[in-house]
């Protein structure tokens, strides 16, 4: 079932929420895990694999809130001034609600592209201060963007990266500001996220073109015993090939011991 749309504020302004819950669940009598989904950059809540992970956590008695980051989907603010600190806030601020429901048994974190960077980095601020999510999943954890912002080039948009202009088009509609383009070279990405040391699952597709293998590489090596990384052959980055075995492999791992 969909339970009413949460009032949930960040820095920007209104975050759109949706929560999916499992199917006959009665929140004043019953209780469940809950994963928060974030997304990647560009994208939004409604669009896959987010929906998709929703649907698949559902039928597994596993509950989820999914979000729009500011400037994105139906979320206040503008996509110019979107920053990775400024989606942590908005991650933390769903956080919070999550943790004040009185249904939820447990709380676990799952990111896609730039939404894993905030997951991790999330978990990460949330560790330091002695709480956090049960489990985490990486999808394409995209901490190529440091690297993209260092070089000055990030998708088709190029720049100084020293002095990058008030905004960047990304295929021409797209607007990435001067403060993301600045903030996210200092990023200290792997540095926050090492604080975590709950169970990871790190998932990576070997035909994703838009974030490289090293990436979850780095994460593993990061985070050492605690998680794991599964290579999906033929999957993309935005997980249209493969996507009933992603989804099977999240439920899989958020649901183990959790349920």
């Amino acid at each position: 079932m969909r339970a009413k749309a949460p009032q949930i504020y960040g820095p920007q302004g209104k975050i759109s929420c949706k929560v999916s819950l499992p199917a006959r669940f009665n929140p004043e009598t019953d209780s469940c895990p809950m994963v928060i989904l974030m997304h990647g950059i560009f994208s939004s809540k409604d669009y896959n694999p987010m929906p998709a992970i929703a649907k698949g956590l559902a039928k597994a008695g596993i509950g989820s809130i999914r979000f729009d980051f500011n400037g994105h989907g139906k979320s206040q603010g503008r996509m110019q001034d979107m920053t990775v600190e400024k989606e942590i806030a908005d991650a933390m601020a769903v956080y919070s609600y999550v943790k004040g429901l009185p249904y939820v048994s447990s709380v676990s974190f799952l990111g896609h592209s730039q939404g894993g960077v905030v997951a991790s980095m999330t978990a990460g601020r949330l560790a330091e201060r002695g709480e956090g999510p049960e489990r985490m999943v990486l999808i394409a954890p995209g901490s190529v963007i440091k690297e993209a912002c260092q070089g000055g080039k990030f998708f088709n948009a190029r720049f100084d990266p020293a002095d990058p202009p008030e905004f960047v088009r990304c295929w021409g509609f797209m607007k990435l500001g001067r403060q993301y383009l600045l903030e996210t070279q200092k990023l200290d990405i792997y540095g926050t996220a090492s604080a975590y040391k709950g169970p990871v699952r790190i998932l990576h597709g070997t035909k994703d073109t838009i974030v490289p293998m090293w990436c979850s590489e780095r994460y593993l090596e990061t985070y050492g015993s605690g998680a794991e990384l599964i290579v999906v052959e033929g999957e993309n980055h935005t997980i249209n090939r493969r996507r009933s075995e992603v989804v099977r492999l999240v439920v899989e791992f958020i649901g183990r011991n959790n349920t």
